[in-house]
């Protein structure tokens, strides 16, 4: 059997569909919540695989989620052992700092339904060959990355250049959210957290309009989310 460690910052932020459709493959998941036991030291000893999680915090608040420098050391220990590494948001962002790419704010929060475009290498990618082109993805995000080098540039949206990269051959960074339902996603909305944060936007994102357009894309969303998934997890064999 496989075994899967994630790495998790808030308790609303899961794998997601992306959990169910491990279980059929027959992994073993463990989560280690990084918010309720910060001074956890988890192993790779036995893991297979590393998946690493969204969360509201910056990659760069080291001081205050010390918490931050075990999940590098981590994704840093996954590479040397050439494990297949997947980094959701925050996750992305970790692994872009791990090899060594700058981590900041974006021009623009992206909150809700958002096209993101495939670029000329993803037509070559396991995983985003599944894009049939622009594709409405769910975001939520405040920060952005550069590509770290010798990666491959496999996503872009209007206000943030770069929304996906792999690198080497298993390691990918993910800026969307590809795993989110319905009940997740209204979720989010209602954290307190979150909502303070859409409110100090000043009405630039109108949780009613998300809402409304996710009956019009969800479906479609976890069809391709299953797809990319899919094809991660035969990274594993």
């Amino acid at each position: 059997m496989k075994k899967l460690l994630v790495l998790q910052h808030v308790a609303h932020e899961l794998l997601g569909t992306l959990n169910p459709l491990l279980k059929r493959n027959g992994f073993r998941i463990r989560y280690v919540n990084l918010a309720r036991h910060p001074e956890a030291q988890p192993s790779l000893d036995g893991y297979h695989g590393l998946v690493v999680l969204g969360g509201p915090m910056s990659v760069n608040d080291t001081r205050q989620h010390p918490r931050l420098m075990t999940e590098l050391h981590l994704i840093e220990g996954a590479m040397r052992r050439n494990l297949p590494v997947l980094g959701i948001c925050l996750g992305a962002q970790l692994i872009a700092r791990t090899l060594g790419a700058p981590v900041y704010p974006n021009g623009e929060k992206e909150i809700g339904w958002y096209d993101v475009t495939p670029t000329k290498d993803a037509e070559e990618d396991p995983l985003l060959a599944e894009f049939q082109g622009t594709e409405k993805i769910f975001q939520w995000h405040g920060e952005t990355f550069d590509l770290p080098k010798t990666s491959a540039h496999l996503a872009f949206s209007s206000l943030c250049a770069n929304q996906a990269f792999r690198f080497g051959r298993n390691i990918y960074g993910l800026q969307f959210h590809l795993e989110v339902d319905e009940p997740m996603i209204e979720r989010w909305l209602r954290v307190v957290e979150n909502r303070w944060e859409i409110t100090s936007l000043g009405g630039k994102i109108d949780p009613a309009a998300i809402r409304r357009d996710t009956p019009l894309h969800l479906a479609h969303l976890q069809q391709l989310g299953n797809q990319v998934f899919g094809e991660f997890i035969r990274l594993f064999s």
